[in-house]
């Protein structure tokens, strides 16, 4: 068994995801964006951007690790 992939160089080979970014992100562009991959690389997991580089790298999670992350943030456990 193959490990799934943990980044993507580009974004944009994400093709077809729709980013989305906290309700919360104001203007400025400095937050993170989120999109769910149906298909290609990443598919299944969820991938995390940089606002201000949209064309930049991807990090990628599984939907249980970016939960306990978020948990935590929301925790103050970091």
């Amino acid at each position: 068994m193959t490990a799934p992939p943990r980044n993507v160089p580009s974004s944009i080979a994400l093709h077809g995801v729709r980013w989305l970014r906290s309700s919360y992100s104001t203007g400025a562009n400095n937050c993170v964006e989120t999109a769910r991959p149906r298909t290609g690389p990443g598919a299944g997991l969820l991938a995390v951007r940089d606002s201000k580089d949209p064309a930049g790298p991807a990090l990628l999670f599984s939907p249980e690790s970016w939960a306990g992350f978020t948990a935590g943030i929301g925790s103050d456990h970091f």
